[in-house]
């Protein structure tokens, strides 16, 4: 797949970046360098190969999945302008 100009501008406008009118050459450059390292990544062959977290095999750390109250109130609510009785106070917006 190649890019032209037309499309950089098109994609430069998607992503609401302003690109001056001697750049787009520049940019479907970019985009084309993108595409065929791209390409070369299809032609890797994978299969067999298990999805990875990371280089080295390990498991994530889980903790118990336990629902709690988070003993954290007084800390969430230190910071709070207006707290009463252990909840965020707000103005009243509807009469």
């Amino acid at each position: 797949m190649s890019i032209d100009i037309e499309t950089a501008r098109k994609v430069a406008k998607l992503a609401r970046i302003a690109v001056p009118e001697e750049r787009l050459p520049a940019l479907a450059g970019e985009f084309n360098a993108i595409l065929g390292f791209i390409e070369q990544l299809n032609e890797v062959d994978v299969d067999g190969v298990e999805p990875m977290v990371s280089v080295t095999p390990m498991r994530l750390p889980r903790r118990v999945d336990v629902v709690t109250d988070g003993s954290q109130q007084e800390a969430v609510l230190a910071n709070a302008p207006d707290a009463r009785e252990g909840f965020f106070a707000v103005p009243k917006v509807v009469e």
